[in-house]
């Protein structure tokens, strides 16, 4: 199976928690360090953050070829 065929199934409800998650505690600690100016914490979260979001995405409930 093509990796963006994966990144297109639908995600299992519990990876989708665990992605929304990691983005939502990611904003959380880049905002906070913006605000007390701590620049390579807010980046490192940020990034962090999306990359797991991204990477749950790729998980799929089955290995079924897309019609």
């Amino acid at each position: 199976m093509k990796l963006f065929d994966r990144y297109n199934r639908p995600t299992p409800l519990f990876w989708r928690r665990i992605g929304d998650t990691l983005l939502l505690v990611s904003a959380y600690v880049t905002a906070h360090g913006i605000s007390e100016h701590n620049d390579t914490l807010a980046y490192v979260s940020l990034v962090s953050g999306v990359l797991g979001k991204i990477i749950t995405n790729f998980t799929t409930e089955d290995a079924k070829p897309l019609n």
